[in-house]
């Protein structure tokens, strides 16, 4: 099944995104093949709690299952093994998932979709057919409404393309087999890379509490997280590094700013970008260079420079750096550090089960870190960009090549799917 060629003759499907189809296959509304039927879990018949992803579909956990969580698993509704499942919901956001094949019976969100394929048709063919219509978009593209929505009778409506049973099966052989071979290639890039960024972080890690000089005569620095350090490095509590600053905008006339893990970033408020305030007057004002934090939440949370002059959160933390023998990008990374192993974490106060884990100002204060001479912590920054820089080439060329092989698996599934070419 290897060989690919077109096939003798094509007709007009009569949709653009469609174009020309093989000319014995049939094409009609799904309506014609496959059926819709809701039935909701009303008796609670059923407890397996499964879980449309971007994976496809997996079983959840119903005792502590991920994702929103019903009031009541009774409005559910029941999926059998080989139907399809759409969530054709907020069709503006397009990188959620959309299709799933059903692996065995259980039940969903009563906003899903459900699709019996019919007895002529192969439960995996139809799943790559309709997975190729989520890969080009289709569905975004029809979708209407306040919340950009198809519902079943629109579905129901959407073009199908069926090639005879035993072609069915070839097509979904040859895509089981080589998506199969295509999602192992890109799991082993996603391997490489996290062991690039685990490389990354323990080079980081060690120069910015070790120092370069592997000879040193080390002394304990009485920390715990920290443990010995060069010997002519000071550790010092944060208050005598840096200020809090706090300054309420009162009018807004400055960029909103946000801190995502990538750092800080101008925040497009007139999209409805992440969450919105009612009142942006409440903000506090940062300027460039000077340091802010999500301290709310030391899980998901993070630390920047800023480059712009803006207003942020009043739940977030701003501070400037006042000692004069320390550098910002050297305490950035020691700031960085402590989001990204945790080591805030166990400083931390709140209810860890709501996901708020805050870093108080006193805590802050009174936090540890270790200061190099000046002239030290300079050599300590360019160590640090000299071979980061190289691992983030390496990063990236991994990423590059992610991407072409996603960009083939879909062409491959879009092209033979749709009968562009010929399995064999």
């Amino acid at each position: 099944m290897s060989k690919l060629e077109k096939y003798p003759k094509y007709k007009d499907s009569g949709v653009e995104w469609l174009g020309e189809v093989p000319e014995h296959w049939e094409v009609k509304p799904t309506k014609r093949f496959h059926k819709n039927k809701k039935e909701i879990n009303t008796k609670r018949n059923c407890d397996n709690v499964l879980s449309l992803t971007l994976r496809g579909v997996v079983n959840n956990n119903i005792d502590s299952p991920e994702g929103l969580v019903p009031k009541d698993y009774a409005t559910y509704q029941i999926f059998e093994k080989d139907n399809l499942v759409f969530k054709l919901i907020d069709l503006e956001n397009i990188s959620t998932s959309r299709v799933g094949l059903v692996h065995e019976k259980g039940i969903m969100s009563s906003a899903y979709i459900r699709l019996k394929v019919g007895k002529n048709s192969l439960p995996r063919f139809a799943y790559y057919y309709f997975y190729n219509l989520y890969l080009n978009q289709v569905y975004n593209n029809l979708g209407s409404g306040v919340r950009s929505t198809l519902g079943p009778t629109d579905l129901l409506n959407i073009l199908y393309i069926k090639p005879p049973k035993q072609e069915q099966t070839k097509i979904a052989n040859y895509l089981d087999q080589k998506t199969a071979q295509i999602d192992k290639a890109i799991s082993l890039k996603e391997q490489m890379i996290e062991k690039l960024q685990e490389r990354r972080q323990i080079l980081i890690n060690d120069a910015v509490t070790k120092g370069l000089d592997p000879n040193v005569k080390m002394k304990d620095s009485g920390v715990e997280w920290l443990g010995k350090v060069p010997v002519d490095w000071e550790v010092k509590r944060l208050k005598y590094i840096f200020k809090i600053r706090k300054r309420i905008v009162g009018i807004l006339g400055y960029d909103v700013l946000s801190i995502t893990q990538k750092g800080i970033k101008i925040k497009d408020i007139t999209s409805g970008e992440g969450q919105l305030s009612m009142d942006y007057s409440k903000y506090q004002l940062v300027y460039k260079n000077e340091f802010a934090m999500n301290h709310m939440d030391l899980l998901t949370g993070y630390v920047d420079i800023s480059k712009y002059d803006g207003v942020i959160s009043p739940d977030y933390r701003v501070f400037t750096l006042e000692h004069r023998s320390c550098s910002k990008e050297y305490f950035l990374y020691l700031l960085q550090m402590g989001y990204k192993n945790r080591i805030f974490y166990a400083y931390g106060q709140g209810v860890s089960m709501l996901g708020r884990w805050r870093f108080p100002s006193d805590n802050f204060y009174n936090f540890f870190m270790p200061i190099p001479p000046l002239k030290e912590q300079v050599e300590i920054i360019e160590y640090i960009k000299e071979n980061t820089q190289k691992i983030d080439k390496a990063i990236s060329l991994q990423q590059k090549q992610i991407e072409k092989l996603k960009e083939y698996k879909a062409s491959l599934i879009d092209s033979v799917v749709t009968g562009k070419v010929r399995v064999v």
